[in-house]
């Protein structure tokens, strides 16, 4: 039998995970492309009258305190969320992979000193650098993906130079040095192709606790502004209808599960699909 692993393709089709987490993520996808073109009403527009109205063929999954149309809100929603997460994961990729790659390049106090500094920062909590922005900038979109972005990079700097410390030691990166190529050349040509996988797979996760975060940071009112839809914060105004319609939680609720579980289900599929002994064996 041949040692050769079958196409990557071939492969995911087989892989439940990730069959299951890309479906997952590309209906949030398909709501949010669909809300660019389309949504049942404008979700910004106050109808009173039709207040806390149940679903009905006027309004698929009701209405809520103010009348407005629940699923134009979750649809126009889902464009924010997956914007603070393409946006925060791009930040922290970028800046965390450049840091990452230049300690585990320079190695020495380089190193010591860039690891140092992320220690610091993955102690200080991600929500307190968000108050702090949002107190100088104000509240809102920028500040919520900023604040994110920001809070990822030095677990990307982390991942980055752990799995960068491997590859500094094989025997084709210990010839290409023999041979007079640069540090910066050896990481162009050698060690960001064969960290690439773990980075893919890190930032596929990261993208679902973005969105995670961004429904937190709007739900304290530090995130989304009005009125602009966001999950998050249609789960704080729901609050105080709870008992009275639930349906305002849990639509939004399930939203969020849908779209993190989703992405966690394919990066986790992801890291088997690219690990090179796996695949042998798939």
């Amino acid at each position: 039998m041949s040692a050769t692993a079958p196409g990557f393709w071939p492969r995911a089709l087989r892989h439940p995970s990730f069959l299951i987490g890309a479906l997952l993520s590309a209906l949030v996808l398909a709501a949010a492309a669909l809300s660019l073109v389309w949504s049942p009403y404008p979700p910004a527009d106050i109808d009173i009258p039709n207040k806390l109205a149940p679903p009905s063929a006027a309004h698929w999954l009701g209405t809520d305190s103010l009348g407005r149309d629940v699923a134009s809100q979750l649809l126009v929603g889902s464009r924010a969320s997956i914007l603070v997460g393409v946006i925060a994961v791009g930040i922290g990729l970028l800046a965390g992979v450049a840091l990452g790659c230049l300690a585990s390049a320079q190695r020495g106090w380089v190193e010591e000193l860039i690891m140092r500094v992320t220690d610091f920062s993955i102690a200080f909590p991600a929500l307190l650098t968000a108050i702090l922005l949002t107190a100088i900038y104000g509240p809102g979109l920028l500040t919520s993906m900023v604040a994110i972005g920001l809070a990822y990079v030095p677990w990307f700097a982390r991942i980055t130079r752990g799995a960068a410390n491997a590859i500094w030691v094989r025997d084709y990166v210990l010839a290409a040095r023999a041979a007079g190529k640069g540090r910066w050349r050896i990481t162009l040509d050698h060690v960001l192709p064969n960290i690439a996988s773990v980075l893919i797979v890190q930032a596929t996760i990261q993208f679902g606790t973005a969105i995670l975060a961004e429904a937190a940071l709007s739900y304290l009112g530090l995130g989304t502004q009005p009125p602009q839809p966001s999950w998050g914060r249609m789960l704080n105004e729901a609050q105080t209808q709870i008992f009275q319609a639930p349906q305002l939680a849990i639509y939004p609720g399930v939203a969020i599960a849908v779209a993190v579980l989703g992405l966690n289900l394919m990066g986790d599929g992801l890291r088997d699909l690219l690990d090179p002994k796996l695949a042998r064996q798939r």
